[in-house]
């Protein structure tokens, strides 16, 4: 069984003597600078309002002096000697990995959405399921597409189709956002390509086949619990659907589509085919899952070798994006600059996540270097907390105070991580610690966190609504997805 506590074959901290901050000595001295450092985080990003990723490389920089790595080690030589500094060891080691698979991911996600794919996906499930299962139509299509695309990008795609299926009801509005907004929160708390798993698999070395599989065994049953509560909450709070909002996306669909033919996208009359759209999401799905099996039930041979190529994340997302340009691209009319236009538009706001996953490395990298996460480590094991509960607290304490899931994510996997190096974790294990901290970085999304505000403004629900029903939405997914991991972990 797994579910223990951190290992106690910790070797001691090791002892800096070239800091420009004196070290206060010991496993004490070490805690109470990760304490601080934890403490001054909260505070650049919550009162001073710097940008994450400045606050957690400025962070990380306080906490490596203050535990006595010197300015060589932090930031090697000048002359650039053959040794690596802890910050360029952190930020490149994980963005090696991240970037390329949230890039291709981000594209992919870019010309499912320009091309009707999410409208297709959802008027096919809302026929099949019929007018009075349509909330579930919803869940699934926010499920599905949830997948390729950002959570904002897919409320912002997926919202004029929640007003049409309230208007043509007349029931609250919120019987059919709630499910749509848990089957997309749900995928980009649990399910790569998107930035908070991925990092964590980063920041683990875990393959992204097991965190896709136990993203799904986790997320289900949490997105089962959270639609339940939005069927609870849709029949007792009666929220109006909004009409200055559905004013407003018949005016963002005018202005999209004119950015569509400024760009060159000229698409055809037929409609996306949504075995296409289908084929496109699950190709990466399938393709990394059976890499990831034939490594377990295979011995090395020709077969493996060729499931284990394709399988790679970098190479089964590049198929599939490249099986989207074709399928709802240039078959259906677009030009190649057309495509080009998309696909460079939609890697704009790749920057800032990245450079936040990138800072969140590097604090992982001084924690370790510092020696602090060897005393973490030692703590941890004496109190007996389970790392798996310890991983999610601590998202949820980091998620609460500041709001940003992203940054909830790298700084706990940054102090999780070297927790449990050494300590015999098995891949399918570790990938359960990643779904508890992705659990914990969806906790009570409230009115410190941008969703929360996106939320409310695009189907005109009040702040105390929005806290009834959207925060606690986000809390059931949440402990739901802690709960189901934590059970797993007492078997594999």
């Amino acid at each position: 069984m797994l579910f223990h506590a951190v290992a106690a074959a910790t070797p001691p901290p090791p002892v800096h003597t070239g800091g420009i901050l004196p070290l206060i000595g010991g496993t004490a001295g070490l805690l109470t600078v990760a304490v601080l450092g934890i403490a001054l985080l909260l505070f650049l990003i919550i009162k001073v309002r710097l940008q994450p990723f400045v606050a957690l490389l400025a962070v990380s920089i306080a906490v490596g002096l203050g535990a006595g790595l010197s300015v060589t080690e932090l930031f090697g030589t000048v002359q650039k000697s053959a040794a690596v500094s802890v910050v360029e060891s952190g930020m490149g080691g994980i963005l090696g990995h991240v970037a390329i698979i949230i890039g291709l991911g981000t594209m992919l996600g870019a010309i499912l959405e320009v091309s009707g794919g999410a409208q297709v996906l959802s008027t096919r499930l809302l026929t099949l399921f019929g007018e009075e299962r349509a909330p579930l139509a919803m869940g699934l299509t926010g499920l599905i597409f949830g997948i390729p695309v950002f959570f904002d990008v897919g409320i912002f795609v997926l919202a004029p189709i929640v007003y049409a299926a309230a208007k043509r009801s007349g029931k609250s509005i919120l019987l059919y956002c709630m499910p749509l907004l848990a089957g997309l929160s749900m995928t980009h708390a649990f399910l790569p390509p998107h930035p908070g798993p991925v990092a964590a698999a980063g920041l683990f070395h875990v393959s992204l086949g097991w965190v896709i599989l136990m993203g799904a065994v986790v997320g289900i049953p949490s997105v089962l619990a959270a639609w339940g509560y939005a069927a609870w909450i849709g029949k007792r709070l009666f929220v109006e659907v909004p009409q200055d909002m559905v004013e407003a996306a018949e005016e963002a669909k005018a202005a999209v589509a004119a950015e569509q033919a400024a760009a060159g996208v000229t698409p055809r009359e037929e409609p996306v085919s949504l075995g296409a759209v289908l084929a496109i999401i699950g190709t990466p799905l399938i393709l990394i899952l059976a890499a990831t099996f034939s490594s377990i039930a295979l011995d090395p041979s020709a077969v493996r070798s060729v499931l284990e190529f394709f399988g790679n994340p970098f190479v089964a997302l590049t198929l599939a994006l490249v099986l989207a340009y074709y399928l709802l691209g240039i078959r259906r009319g677009w030009s190649r600059t057309s495509l080009e236009r998309v696909s460079t538009a939609s890697l704009k706001p790749v920057g800032n996540i990245l450079l936040v996953v990138g800072a969140g490395g590097i604090f992982g990298a001084v924690l370790k270097a510092s020696g602090i996460a060897n005393a973490l480590a030692t703590t941890f094991n004496d109190v007996g907390l389970p790392v798996i509960v310890l991983a999610w607290l601590i998202s949820v304490v980091l998620r609460v105070a500041q709001g940003s899931a992203t940054v909830a994510i790298v700084t706990t996997a940054g102090i999780v991580v070297p927790l449990v190096e050494g300590a015999g974790y098995s891949q399918a294990h570790l990938a359960l610690i990643i779904m508890a901290i992705s659990a914990g970085s969806i906790f009570a999304s409230h009115v410190n966190d941008g969703g929360f505000w996106m939320v409310a403004k695009y189907f005109g629900i009040s702040e105390r609504d929005t806290l009834k029903s959207w925060t606690v939405l986000e809390s059931v997914l949440s402990v739901t997805g802690f709960a189901v991991a934590a059970l797993l972990s007492l078997v594999i």
